[in-house]
């Protein structure tokens, strides 16, 4: 694999995880528990929406071939998305949406702070951007997460419940092929040998505080969304997403 096929691959990796996490919170937008809450959940997509925009442009640039951000956020059947499958799970109840987004933003935290030091300027320079954002998502999910698990104890339940059945997703984040191999010896994307090591330090403190059980490793974890391996739900999520342009695929705005 050529540093150029590896860049492409990655791009699309960072940005359909932001695009797909995007449009999921955006689901919530008119349905949040709270009019605050409801605003805070629709710019948090936004600011996901407009990571993917980077990464996206990146990728068509780099790929050589005319694609845009919008064909490739639109033209792509599920198999060609390279996003993680925990980005990509059903939002669930409230719970399950803050879980899903705390245990990601987390994940996404941590390498981005790896790629401040990257030996790419657009990936450097997206990476310290992107930064900044991601410290809010983190702290308002981590503070959802405290919120749910040591409130109420339907709240608990739910948080405790959310908890279960998204661990078996986290694995995947960490999954590494020859796509960060090939990049991490030019530079481009360093191989950060404790980044599991911190996200796990630091989501079990957050479950530890929110009285919250850290879910027992078993032997079925998923991983190989990356890979372009998903779930029955990202078709569903992207027929969606890609209704009008596929339907109206000559419109200009």
């Amino acid at each position: 694999m050529t540093d150029r096929d590896a860049l492409f691959e990655y791009c699309l990796r960072l940005g359909d995880t932001s695009l797909v996490l995007g449009q999921r919170l955006s689901e919530w937008c008119g349905h949040g528990p709270m009019l605050e809450e409801d605003i805070a959940m629709a710019n948090m997509a936004l600011d996901l929406i407009g990571q993917s925009r980077i990464l996206l442009t990146y990728a068509g640039e780099v790929e050589g071939k005319g694609r845009t951000e919008d064909s490739l956020a639109y033209g792509r059947d599920a198999w060609e998305f390279r996003n993680v499958l925990l980005a990509e799970q059903p939002n669930g109840d409230f719970a399950s949406t803050m879980v899903r987004h705390y245990l990601v933003s987390v994940y996404n935290y941590h390498l981005y702070s790896a790629l401040t030091k990257s030996a790419d300027d657009t990936i450097r320079g997206f990476a310290q951007k992107a930064l900044k954002e991601l410290a809010y998502h983190v702290r308002h999910a981590g503070d959802w997460m405290l919120r749910l698990g040591d409130g109420t104890e339907e709240s608990h339940g739910r948080a405790q419940q959310a908890v279960d059945d998204l661990w078996i997703f986290t694995d995947d984040l960490f999954y590494t092929d020859t796509v960060e191999e090939t990049l991490s010896k030019s530079g481009v994307a360093p191989l950060d040998p404790n980044l599991q090591t911190r996200w796990k330090e630091e989501v079990t403190a957050r479950l530890e505080q929110a009285t919250l059980k850290h879910p027992e490793v078993n032997n079925y974890m998923r991983v190989g969304g990356k890979q372009g391996n998903h779930s029955e739900y990202l078709g569903h999520l992207l027929a969606e997403l890609q209704f009008l342009p596929r339907a109206y695929p000559d419109a200009t705005w």
